[in-house]
């Protein structure tokens, strides 16, 4: 495999970087000890650095020393692009033994964060000592991607006015996919998330007098049950959704029917039609139930992140860059997408770009995303580096 020699060299700091993220994680908005780590190696290797986006937020600039009239690629249009990593981690209880295990009790890295930063670091540093390229790499460090859309706020606060952007690229580390190989697909690559609580509202009575009262509890399972009619008899088969009821919160004690159910949960979809006609479906079933059983409800519906969906020029960039490194049959181009929701999403919206899954090998023995056993994998850390630079000096001319 074709890795940059340099990152190969950068092995060893590399990984010694992505245990020292891996020992610190913090949540959404909160990330300061990454975001300190990332600014203060972006300063020591001589690249602009701004701070303060989204709060933990770091931007990188990289200028190339090529001149805009020197030979380039058929991409010379291109006077900026931005790669971007999340930092952010999740508040889960890390159960590896391991020595950079989590300091911080109930957070941990279980998602690669700490990985994808190191792999934008190690490139960041290989681009500010060759910078063989035109034009300016824009590195984008992005917090609070699990759950409050720090890619939302960022792009509301001025990301791309301040760092104007010709096209945007992410990329994930994907456990079962092998380390060496890619997947990627244009179009949707991954699902839009949406929450939803719903209050069923009853009648409370003693237990062992129902007549007497409205049971919410009877209503929410019958309104869970029917629920999962949308997806079946309601849908398109050719769309894809998920509806799941992820929470159940109703009654204090055995002997009392209580007034009130919540229910609370996702649904995931990849086109808006189809979000609007699941949130449409959600409230007729609701309130047909409960009113057939005396009962109310009510929905609340929060659409968190759209869908994220690669542009077709960007995906063959992205796609024939992977395959320099890894070689054309080690790279998926037609990936199934995946039902799981990225925050990247939101910068897609106002840019082209591609998001991109890099293998992250054997998913067994728990080392799946969102896992309290989950472990990037650090031979990754130079392949994905090499991902990053490549892109750059190929789009870059």
């Amino acid at each position: 495999m074709p890795v940059i020699p340099r990152l190969n060299e950068l092995h060893s700091e590399m990984t010694a970087w992505r245990h020292e993220l891996h020992a610190h994680p913090q949540t959404a908005f909160e990330e300061t000890f990454a975001s300190e780590f990332i600014a203060s190696k972006l300063q020591a290797w001589g690249i602009e650095t701004h701070r303060g986006l989204a709060k933990t937020g770091v931007v990188g600039i990289v200028r190339g020393r090529r001149a805009r009239d020197s030979p380039a690629s058929n991409n010379a249009t291109l006077q900026t692009i931005g790669l971007r990593a999340d930092i952010d981690a999740l508040d889960i209880q890390e159960q590896n033994d391991v020595p950079y295990h989590s300091r911080f009790p109930g957070k941990m890295h279980a998602c690669g964060h700490d990985g994808h930063t190191t792999m934008l670091l190690g490139a960041a540093k290989y681009l500010a000592e060759t910078r063989n390229f035109t034009g300016s790499v824009c590195l984008i460090f992005q917090p609070a991607e699990e759950n409050e859309g720090g890619g939302r706020v960022m792009v509301e606060e001025g990301l791309f006015d301040q760092f104007p952007c010709d096209a945007v690229f992410g990329m994930h580390n994907w456990p079962g996919i092998p380390v060496g190989q890619f997947g990627v697909c244009s179009g949707p690559i991954m699902a839009a998330f949406d929450v939803f609580e719903i209050t069923v509202h009853g009648q409370g009575t003693h237990a062992a007098m129902p007549h007497l009262g409205v049971d919410p509890i009877v209503e929410a399972a019958q309104i869970v049950t029917a629920l999962q009619t949308i997806a079946s008899r309601n849908v398109n088969p050719l769309d894809q959704v998920v509806l799941s009821i992820t929470q159940i919160h109703g009654g204090d004690t055995w002997n009392v029917i209580p007034t009130e159910v919540k229910l609370r949960g996702t649904v995931r979809t990849f086109r808006k039609a189809v979000q609007d006609m699941v949130e449409a479906h959600m409230l007729r079933i609701i309130n047909g139930i409960a009113a057939s059983l005396g009962g109310s409800g009510e929905l609340r519906y929060e659409r968190r992140y759209p869908a994220t969906i690669n542009t077709a020029q960007e995906t063959e960039w992205a796609s024939a860059t992977a395959a320099e490194i890894a070689g054309e049959d080690r790279v998926d181009t037609n990936v199934a997408p995946c039902m799981g929701s990225e925050d990247f999403a939101f910068l897609l919206q106002k840019r082209p770009g591609c998001y991109l899954w890099a293998g992250n090998g054997d998913s067994n023995n728990g080392r799946v995303l969102h896992n309290p056993r989950y472990d990037f994998n650090d031979e990754l850390l130079p392949i994905g580096a090499t991902y990053w630079a490549r892109l750059a000096e190929r789009l870059l001319g």
